[in-house]
């Protein structure tokens, strides 16, 4: 059995979003959170990529960890 390796580029694809690391560094600066916003509720993500992360934080599923990153990313 391979190992998956889930990290920040590979999210982007399973979320259908081009993985480039250019693109990666153009998301990060061109969106945010607010403090209270939960990543889920993002509205720059739609509603399938919404359903995605809600889901994978709940069941603290293998995306997790890089979910978490994301959203760290993402609070300015």
């Amino acid at each position: 059995m391979e190992a998956f390796n889930h990290n920040l580029a590979n999210l982007f694809s399973q979320l259908g979003l081009d993985n480039s690391t250019d693109f990666i560094e153009y998301f990060l600066r061109t969106h945010s959170l607010t403090p209270s916003q939960k990543l889920a509720e993002a509205p720059f993500f739609a509603p399938a990529q919404q359903q995605f992360i809600n889901e994978a934080q709940q069941q603290d599923a293998d995306w997790s960890e890089v979910i978490d990153q994301l959203d760290t990313l993402l609070r300015k």
